[in-house]
């Protein structure tokens, strides 16, 4: 890889490390503690263009080397900002190929390695670019043995595919032993790559260190310390701390400018002086250098030049030696610093340019190289339409669209942008706009696809000499693919208007359109549209696909039925429906499937609402296996956070924890809010389960997961699966009445906008938060709601919740007894579905009360089935419950007042209000802190006592009440 930009000194000598002394202490600490299994996992440094950040990261590779670390450097470039995994692949050259060739995911990670891996460019393969992203993770885990330091420099310049990958080590860290370190300037940074390192900087995983100017002292004293001093202030003054700057004006001080003359303003022209003493030849000779990037080699040069080999050599002797030219890895060369290269690239002739990019294609297609890389200079000698080239980036393009759309969209940009609109191109210019419009939506670009596919669409409404049977298809296509990037901008009015507007048309879409339009309106329900309002258009959809014989259609019409239904709580209608849908796609081939993998994640969702775990699992493990092998990742989230939900209900938390990182990072991706707010809904509930008591992760998630609703229409499904997740998170942190405020806020006053088949569950955060805050008529009134819905209903976990709500009133009430009976009955009811979470929270309800006719028998029973079933699902906050009722039923010597002994003062304080009944604000107002400092002490209290709830908060402290007296 290339040697990092280093600042440069008079004379052409690299300048010495200044002052940075306490940023050199923090990364000695950052290597260190890595050998301890801390620490963060990505280090970023920031500042402004020459300010030290390169020499920095210089420092600390040497250092890390001195400790025996394996050092992977790596950079982006300005003008490569669209190869794939530039700096990745810059980085991982100089691996050993042994090692590369022992790992058993290599065909995973071949487009971060392209050059690393030898020979010519990769074809096209079934991974996409999250597996990627996993792989290349588990590959830097594998070499990070003894260590492992990934340098990235100019990452403020790297690929949209590049900082995805970047995003995903920052919330997935590669492992203990691995470090990647980024230098980038704060100001040029791409939103999404700052706000990923910024999400990093919140929760621990990312050390920020910010270069500011050197002082004067440091900066006098350390790089001219034969200067007079007064000459050494004024360029200190000039160059405002700024090393770069400063030695860039040293140099022209030398050379004999005036002092007056000497500043910041006229940097680029002191740059550019640089180049006045050289010959024409030696000057294009840096200008081929700019215009290649890292294919700027000596052979290559040679060839867009058109110098002999000795005299090329005696030009990059002169250029050396004037220290404009440095050369690193693999033979290649490179401009001294980034700023210097700009000002030349921007000084060259754009003629010049072009031909040099045209004869670097040409060069780079013999010797079969990356099509990535040919691709970048097809790209810039494009001047008008060039067949060739443009067959170049179209290929690129399309061997791109599952691990780089970013990149896939804009080298079909290029062609479209080139392509002559005449009649005999319009065929391939709408597949060209199909397929960037495809890119756009699963990068992140909504909108921009959004708008592309109605040009396509108005394209696709002409008649002229084109095939009409073809034109209407591409129509249909382009309308329901439109109408899937309205959904993830949260239009769903504008999705649905713009489909029946095409079902509507005079003459009609053909049977097989009509099925494909009829589909995606049945996809606005449950999530905007409620359900019945499309219930006739789908059921005419259905009746159409069965007139056609077109099983896979039938199949996903009756899974949109079985959907619907399940959640607006029809169980007996979802039971058919799903049912016969279950009877198709069972019967039918994978190959068969491969336009119903969101069907099968429909279908597993019903079942998941009908409590039919196993069929869930089964037909969202198939819908998964097809879409990762078809490459359609944006079906993915759908299918991972079913399965997460059948995890979480069965209680295997580690594994459903993965599938809702997964969904995450691909939401991210995909850049949709409305879909990321229902995938961290989902992960809250998963945080809240596997998390021990006091964990501020899932109240932190939740909150996200509702910033994110915001952006959209703010009271579809996904909306009110992010307010609910927040109640419960509110709810385990100790807030009840934001637990209530929450709940109320997706439900209504009425709650009737909740989920109505998961409605029992949620009442039962209303029960208790209404119990936690005095309010035992609430209290009421919610579980005879919950009573009511689960009868209708009729499934094991719905009438669980609505038995523990009735106990939490009895038990509020004192009645033990009744109590006792219905946490167990929920239990038993819980089990008959395997709702194994359920079933270990009912049952250590049942062993929280301590009397019963038999002595305690049965409530010791309660707890040894809830705490085994607990430990061996990780549903860490369970048994953290079982702790806390632990002392009542098995006698353990540690009492309540051992457990509360490690509080502080006031977190004592706080426990006894909170035992109280009042609520964090409450708290607040009372002792004139603010609330989130309330929360932050509740969370460590029920770390160091190993209480899960305000509930058992409250009964801990009844305990030493009573055991003092």
């Amino acid at each position: 890889m290339a040697e990092p930009y280093g600042e440069h000194a008079a004379g052409g000598h690299r300048a010495p490390l200044v002052s940075r002394s306490a940023e050199i202490r923090r990364l000695d600490h950052v290597l260190d503690g890595m050998r301890k299994g801390g620490g963060p996992a990505v280090v970023d440094i920031t500042g402004e263009a020459g300010i030290g950040k390169s020499r920095l990261m210089r420092e600390l590779c040497s250092r890390a080397g001195q400790r025996g670390m394996t050092v992977l450097r790596g950079r982006a470039t300005e003008y490569e900002q669209h190869i794939p995994f530039q700096p990745f692949t810059d980085a991982v050259a100089d691996l050993d190929p042994g090692v590369l060739a022992a790992f058993p995911a290599l065909a995973e990670v071949t487009p971060v390695l392209y050059a690393a891996a030898g020979g010519p460019s990769p074809g096209r393969s079934e991974v996409d670019r999250f597996g990627l992203h996993r792989a290349t993770a588990g590959l830097l885990n594998r070499i990070g043995g003894s260590g492992l330091l990934v340098a990235l420099d100019d990452m403020h310049w790297a690929d949209p595919a590049s900082l995805e990958l970047l995003d995903h080590l920052v919330r997935h860290p590669a492992g203990a032993s691995v470090v990647v370190v980024v230098a980038r300037r704060a100001r040029q940074t791409p939103v999404p790559l700052d706000a990923a390192l910024t999400r990093g900087v919140d929760t621990g995983a990312v050390l920020r260190m910010g270069l500011g100017p050197l002082a004067e002292h440091d900066c006098v004293e350390g790089l001219t310390p034969d200067l007079p001093r007064g000459e050494a202030l004024e360029l200190y003054a000039a160059s405002e701390g700024n090393p770069l700057y400063f030695l860039t004006l040293l140099q022209a001080h030398r050379a004999g400018a005036p002092m007056r003359r000497l500043s910041t303003a006229g940097l680029g022209s002191l740059l550019l002086n640089e180049l006045t003493p050289l010959t024409p030849e030696q000057r294009h000779v840096v200008e081929a250098v700019t215009a290649l990037g890292d294919h700027a080699t000596p052979s290559m040069l040679a060839l867009v030049t058109g110098r002999t080999d000795a005299e090329l050599k005696a030009d990059l002797g002169t250029l050396a030696r004037r220290d404009l030219l440095r050369t690193g890895a693999q033979g290649r060369l490179t401009l001294r610093h980034p700023v210097l290269r700009t000002l030349v690239h921007d000084s060259t002739d754009p003629w010049v340019r072009t031909g040099i990019h045209r004869l670097a294609a040409a060069e780079l297609a013999r010797t079969g190289a990356p099509l990535a890389e040919r691709a970048h200079h097809a790209e810039r000698s494009l001047t008008g339409w060039d067949p060739q080239a443009a067959a170049v980036l179209t290929e690129a393009a399309e061997q791109a669209a599952q691990t780089a759309p970013a990149s896939c969209a804009h080298w079909l940009e290029a062609v479209l942008r080139h392509l002559p609109h005449t009649p005999e191109h319009r065929a391939r210019r709408r597949d060209l706009m199909l397929l960037r419009a495809r890119a756009l939506g699963v990068c992140g670009g909504l909108r921009e696809s959004r708008d592309l596919l109605h040009e396509v669409i108005a394209l696709a409404g002409r008649h002229d000499d084109t095939d009409t049977a073809t034109d209407t298809g591409s129509r249909a296509s382009a309308v329901v693919l439109c109408a899937v990037m309205e959904r993830h901008l949260g239009r769903y009015a504008e999705a649905v208007a713009l489909l029946r507007r095409e079902l509507s048309r005079s003459p009609g879409p053909s049977p097989s359109a009509m099925v494909a339009l009829g589909m995606e309106l049945g996809s606005s329900a449950p999530h905007h549209t409620s359900y019945p309002t499309v219930r006739a258009e789908i059921a005419r959809t259905l009746s159409v696909a069965r007139v056609l014989g077109d099983e896979v259609a039938e199949a996903g019409a009756l899974a949109v039925c079985a959907l619907g239904e399940a959640y607006e709580g029809d169980m007996t209608a979802a039971g058919g429906f799903a049912r016969q849908a279950a009877g198709i796609v069972d019967a039918l081939p994978d190959s068969d499937l491969t336009g119903l993998c969101e069907a099968l994640g429909r279908l597993g969702w019903a079942e998941a609402f009908m409590n039919r775990f196993a069929d869930a699992e089964r037909h969202t493990d198939r819908g998964l296996a097809i879409a990762r092998r078809t490459g359609q990742i944006y079906l993915l989230p759908h299918l991972l956070l079913c399965k997460a939900h059948v995890r979480i209900q069965t209680c295997r938390l580690p594994s459903a924890l993965e599938f809702a990182e997964e969904a995450e990072d691909i939401a991210r991706g995909i850049g949709s809010e409305e879909l990321l707010a229902f995938v961290l809904g989902t992960k809250t509930h998963v945080l809240v389960e596997a998390c021990p008591p006091g964990d501020p992760r899932p109240l932190a998630t939740a909150e996200e997961a509702v910033t994110a609703a915001a952006a959209g229409p703010g009271d579809n499904w996904w909306a009110s699966i992010a307010w609910s997740t927040l109640g419960y998170a509110a709810l385990i942190s100790g807030d009840p009445q934001r637990a209530r405020d929450a709940l109320l806020h997706a439900g209504g006053n009425g709650v009737d906008r909740l989920q109505p088949s998961m409605r029992p569950v949620l009442l039962e955060v209303l029960v208790v938060a209404a119990l936690a805050t005095g309010d035992a008529d609430s209290a009421r009134t919610w579980a005879e709601r919950a009573w009511k819905d689960a009868e209708q209903l009729a499934l094991p976990v719905q009438r669980s919740a609505a038995m523990r709500c009735a106990g939490h009133v009895s038990l509020s009430r004192g009645d033990t007894t009744a109590a006792a009976g219905l946490f167990a009955s929920a239990a038993e009811t819980s089990a008959q579905c395997g709702a194994v979470i359920w079933e270990a929270y009912s049952s250590l309800l049942a062993a929280s009360i301590p009397a019963s006719a038999d002595g305690g028998a049965s409530a010791e029973a309660a707890w040894l089935r809830g705490h085994q079933l607990a430990s061996a699902g990780g549903a860490r906050m369970l048994v953290g419950l079982a702790e806390v009722v632990r002392p009542p039923v098995t006698e353990a010597a540690t009492g309540p007042q051992q457990l509360l002994a490690a509080l502080t003062a006031r977190e004592t304080e706080i426990a006894e209000l909170v035992a109280e009944g009042h609520t964090s604000q409450e708290i607040a107002a009372r002792l004139y802190i603010s609330r989130r400092t309330v929360e932050t002490h509740i969370s460590k209290i029920y770390r160091k006592t190993g209480v899960a709830s305000r509930v058992a908060l409250a009964a801990l402290m009844a305990r030493r009440t009573q055991d003092r007296r």
